[in-house]
């Protein structure tokens, strides 16, 4: 039985004329184009301890497949704001798991698709934690009832956000949480 036992946050952005080029370049910025991503659903294991992207590229070899929660977005439109963001919200108790999120967007700065995604993964954790609260809240009164409930330790994010390049060429973001055994 695989279960990550370590994870880390990457992002990146990248511009060509080909679409396929930008995502790829988008990946080498981030660190991890040289590996074969599966991408899995959104689930934090158990247990799983946060790394640095150094320590994490460490336990790798190129050409491995490496499981990622990714979020990509892409534009060939001059000027349109383009975000990828991966949130994550970390349960007290570390034998439960918990949520890893993925949002993308145009037009979203990158707080607001930063604060989207750590709020999604938060209220994923919490429903199934059985939190109860108004999904109408702002992210402050859900932030206090998850405090008062006192069953998330921890949320986060990984953002990455561009402008799409001026000459219509294709603007890639990627924004990953990489699972690792």
């Amino acid at each position: 039985m695989y279960v990550p036992t370590k994870l880390f946050f990457t992002k990146g952005v990248g511009t060509h004329r080909e679409k396929l080029t930008s995502f790829e370049l988008a990946l080498r910025d981030a660190q991890i184009a040289c590996y074969n991503l599966v991408r899995v659903s959104s689930i934090f294991p158990p247990r799983c301890k946060e790394v640095t992207i150094e320590q994490g590229l460490k336990d790798l070899s190129p050409g491995q497949i490496v499981h990622v929660v990714m979020s990509e977005s892409a534009t060939a439109e001059p000027n349109r704001l383009v975000a990828a963001s991966v949130g994550v919200a970390i349960p007290r108790d570390r034998d439960q798991f918990g949520y890893l999120s993925e949002h993308h967007s145009y037009g979203q700065t990158a707080k607001s698709a930063a604060d989207y995604a750590e709020d999604l993964a938060a209220e994923m954790l919490a429903t199934i934690l059985g939190v109860e609260f108004n999904p109408n809240s702002s992210w402050d009164e859900k932030r206090e009832i998850w405090k008062i409930a006192d069953v998330i330790t921890k949320t986060k994010e990984v953002t990455q956000t561009a402008v799409g390049h001026k000459d219509g060429l294709w603007t890639t973001v990627v924004a990953a949480a990489i699972l690792l055994p």
